[in-house]
């Protein structure tokens, strides 16, 4: 059967699908229109901006950080720029598979793996990690031939931090690591965050440390137009970064360095300043330990060593080392009674070996007496019962009063982060570092042993350092500064830092010079004479031995029967010349037994090399090294034998710098 179909009804019905297919594509144009005259006529200054910045990269340009040299020039700390091998873990998805296939065209240790673990715990995913730094021309052009193979990994050219003389004045150095992420809040934090973008490394200790804002610089930038792969296709316009300023330092380096070469493998430390200014000669804290460790990262091994030695050469003994000060304590003990009236010059007091307060005996050296002693000859000859009974006498308080303006037991205000208080005791401070109260009260035999330098008291060498020079030139006090000047980087003037004038201590002239005569005496007839037998100056000083750790009631030393770390330290406090003191010495030797054995014999060379110009002979060296010299033997050498070899020096009156020396050890 044929169908009839009704054409009108599907034409109808075709041009009503047509209409409504016309209408959605003009409505989808409209929409497109409208679209495209949103973008490209309300939005089109945003978007070109945004396409801009896509096309333009801006990248941060790390300034080099600033030299820092010594008194003479010598460069302490400096730059260069290596290669080095990195991983962005956002971008490179397996990491072990993809450093077992690096580690087939590069050489990559285990130190090296352990160093990357560690660095991606602290790090985030987005940043790039160096897995090998340092790399050698042929590994650069080994990895570049086959860089398609390693997603997210990249070399880089970056600047290194150098310490050419390696251990020597570590301590005072410092060094400088990877920003943590405290360090890294602390940053955001402060007005200096644009400063330190791009910058991954920081100053963690010493003069790196404390003088970072000058030895930062500041960051440039350039802006870079890219490919849409994201690789950089030509420079538009850059912004240099500006280098650190340089750091001059009031140390004398070779000084710093024949002290270190003095201690040998023994622990202790020495400090030097000039009273007349401040500034510190020589900073000396040993044993010590190589920055070059830390600037790329420190690995697991040597981190171990550093820190569980049982020498603990992490610790800058100089700046956080504590010690009681032994009979070095025993001049400023008679200051006070000198400015209490307690006791007059010519006061005499009968030293028979020991000193009895209640049921304890208080010892002497040796249990020798010295019979009648006064007060000059009580330190020439260190009489302990002089002191025992002068404390007594005295009491923790006014001993405090007395004893705190030289600085013991508070911070100097040395221009360096991390310095310790120390402590100089009395009933208040007794009442707040214990919390039972029979542990509160002070006891009157506690008094006694603080005469001497012993019981509570403990201090710093720089502490005990200040306090000499504060001593020996009639009251004048100083913060003693390690950084003498700055040099500005663009301009090359110099900025002098001061050293910042305290009140002077209104000590009597005529009882500094007795004190100062009493310690002349001890070069002379008592502790220390062996030590200074023909020098060509004139000096004072006193020797202290300290108990490190204590003995019974009525018992007697014996260092025989002790471990090396149980024994008594050797300490000498010391200035030159007599007449107007132009440097003050603390030493201490730990564990070294008295101090005329080890410590007194190094101030000696101190002075030797800052008055005379000379240093020990080969043999009187080692004989110092070892503990065994007393009297200098051999002849002495000019100063200039002591830099290390292949130092590099800055002519401080040019800039320019010189030639490396090859000088003898």
């Amino acid at each position: 059967m044929t169908e009839i179909r009704n054409v009108e009804q599907e034409l109808s019905r075709f041009n009503t699908r047509l209409v409504a297919a016309a209408l959605f594509v003009l409505f989808a144009f409209g929409l497109l229109a409208a679209r495209l005259v949103h973008l490209q006529i309300y939005k089109h200054d945003e978007l070109a901006t945004q396409a801009e910045n896509n096309r333009i990269a801006v990248v941060p340009i790390v300034p080099n950080r600033g030299l820092i040299v010594d008194r003479n020039g010598v460069i302490l700390a400096n730059n260069y720029s290596a290669y080095t091998l990195e991983i962005t873990p956002a971008k490179a998805g397996e990491l072990e598979p993809l450093i077992d296939r690096l580690a087939e065209i590069v050489d990559i240790q285990t130190r090296d793996r352990k160093r990357f673990r560690r660095l991606l715990e602290e790090s985030k995913s987005i940043e790039s990690l160096p897995i090998r730094t340092k790399l050698s021309d042929e590994e650069v052009a080994r990895f570049t031939a086959q860089r398609f193979r390693f997603p997210g990994v990249e070399i880089k050219a970056r600047l290194f931090r150098n310490y050419p003389l390696g251990d020597t004045g570590s301590h005072l150095l410092g060094y400088i690591g990877r920003i943590n992420q405290a360090e890294k809040e602390k940053i955001d934090e402060s007005d200096e965050a644009a400063n330190y973008r791009g910058t991954e490394y920081i100053g963690k200790l010493g003069i790196e440390q404390s003088y970072e804002a000058e030895l930062h610089g500041t960051t440039g930038f350039e802006e870079v137009e890219t490919s849409a792969g994201g690789r950089p296709v030509r420079r538009l316009k850059s912004n240099p970064a500006t280098p650190g300023n340089m750091v001059i330092l009031s140390v004398d380096i070779r000084l710093q360095a024949l002290v270190e070469q003095m201690f040998g493998e023994r622990r202790g430390a020495l400090v030097a300043l000039d009273p007349r200014s401040g500034e510190v000669l020589a900073f000396v804290s040993k044993p010590t330990f190589d920055p070059n460790l830390f600037v790329d990262g420190i690995d697991t091994d040597s981190w171990k060593e550093l820190n569980e030695s049982i020498d603990k050469p992490l610790l800058n003994r100089a700046l956080r080392g504590t010690y009681p000060p032994g009979s070095t304590f025993k001049p400023f003990m008679a200051m006070a009674a000198l400015n209490t009236g307690k006791r007059s010059p010519s006061t005499i007091i009968q030293d028979n070996g020991s000193f009895v307060f209640g049921n304890h005996t208080f010892r002497s050296h040796g249990d020798h007496g010295l019979g009648p002693v006064d007060m000059v000859r009580s330190i020439v000859k260190s009489s302990n019962v002089y002191y025992y009974s002068l404390a007594n006498e005295m009491g923790v308080d006014l001993m405090h009063d007395q004893l705190e303006p030289f600085g013991f037991g508070r911070k100097t205000g040395i221009d360096v982060d991390g310095e310790v208080t120390g402590l100089l005791p009395s009933t208040e401070w007794k009442r707040r570092a214990y919390k039972k109260p029979e542990l509160q009260k002070w006891y009157a035999g506690e008094t006694i042993s603080l005469g001497i330098g012993q019981g509570y008291n403990n201090f710093t060498m720089l502490q005990m350092a200040a306090a000499t020079a504060t001593l020996v030139s009639g009251g004048q006090r100083y913060k003693p500064r390690l950084v003498r000047e700055i040099e500005d980087v663009v301009t090359r003037e110099r900025r002098r830092i001061a050293s910042d004038a305290l009140e002077p201590l209104p000590l009597k002239p005529e009882h500094v010079e007795l004190i100062n005569r009493a310690l002349y005496g001890v070069t002379q007839e008592g502790t220390s004479v062996r030590s200074f037998i023909g020098a060509p100056y004139k000096s004072g000083g006193k020797t202290g031995t300290a108990q490190a750790i204590g003995v019974r009631a009525n018992e007697k030393y014996n260092a025989a029967k002790l471990e090396e770390h149980q024994r008594d330290h050797s300490l000498y406090m010391a200035f030159a010349p007599l007449e107007a003191p132009s440097i003050a010495v603390a030493v201490i030797v730990e564990n070294a037994g008295w101090g005329s054995d080890s410590a007194a014999p190094m101030s000696r060379r101190v002075f030797d090399y800052v008055l005379s110009g000379t240093v020990p002979s080969e043999e009187d060296l080692a004989l110092t090294r070892e503990g065994k010299s007393t009297t200098p033997v051999g002849k002495p050498r000019p100063a200039a034998e002591v830099l290390l070899p292949g130092a590099a020096t800055i002519d401080l009156s040019t800039g320019a710098k010189l030639a490396q020396q090859e000088v003898p050890r």
